[in-house]
């Protein structure tokens, strides 16, 4: 398997790049307005598509990814919330291990059934750290995940767990407040995360609702911003966001 989009994210960050990518959920996503959406992505110069969601409702996912790789050449990354939403027709998988967790099935289990079609479609699969920060509420990751997400404020919590999944040769961080979180992460939980494991691309999503924020995340070690929930609402957000992120470099 080839690590393309994988080195892509480790060579921005090792150059202190920013990053700005625009979270799709399957179940969120119009197939009839996406040709705007992607247009709206391509022009803002989005640098990845993250496509996924805690729960699937709907069986849109090989239509829409369909259109989105015929419609544009940004790298599309799967984030997903179970094997059913592996695909062929993404560019990478972030293969996620919740390890702000201890539920067996999203350390290990969920990756026993899915590594091998993973392996015959040929995807590339980037080795995850995925951690959960509380957003001051519950979250629909937090509930099917059946976890406790680290709180806010325990940034030495964060940065551990984060140099533990290093340790383990996990090459991206995903620190993750959680769709419709009611708070962004705190930048002094980023910088722990950030710290404690340097050689890691490390991704920030959850809350981010406007620039500032955007920004607080990427000056506090985020090499790559994630938003969705805000975008879906108010779609000018991207052009605002992505830009404040690309001045950043």
């Amino acid at each position: 398997m080839n690590d393309k989009v994988y080195q892509q994210m480790k060579a921005s960050s090792d150059a202190k790049k920013k990053q700005f990518a625009l979270l799709l959920d399957p179940d969120k996503v119009n197939l009839d307005n996406i040709d705007a959406l992607i247009n709206q992505a391509v022009n803002a110069k989005v640098d990845y598509i993250f496509y996924g969601g805690s729960l699937l409702t709907s069986d849109t996912i090989d239509a829409s990814l369909k259109m989105i790789k015929e419609r544009c050449d940004i790298p599309v990354v799967l984030f997903p919330g179970s094997p059913t939403q592996v695909n062929k027709h993404a560019d990478a998988l972030f293969f996620l291990s919740l390890i702000s967790g201890r539920n067996p099935e999203l350390l290990i289990g969920h990756h026993v059934l899915s590594a091998p079609i993973i392996k015959q479609i040929g995807l590339e699969s980037i080795p995850t750290g995925y951690i959960l920060i509380d957003g001051g509420k519950i979250t629909s990751v937090s509930y099917i995940s059946n976890t406790t997400p680290i709180p806010a404020n325990k940034a030495d919590i964060a940065g551990c767990t984060a140099m533990a999944g290093e340790m383990l040769g996990m090459k991206v961080m995903y620190m993750d407040a959680g769709s419709g979180a009611e708070q962004p992460i705190p930048q002094k939980t980023i910088s722990a995360v950030k710290k404690g494991a340097s050689t890691c691309p490390v991704v920030v999503g959850g809350g981010i609702r406007s620039k500032e924020q955007a920004i607080a995340a990427a000056e506090a070690g985020a090499d790559i911003v994630v938003a969705g929930n805000a975008i879906e609402k108010d779609p000018n957000l991207l052009d605002e966001i992505c830009n404040a992120i690309h001045s950043m470099n």
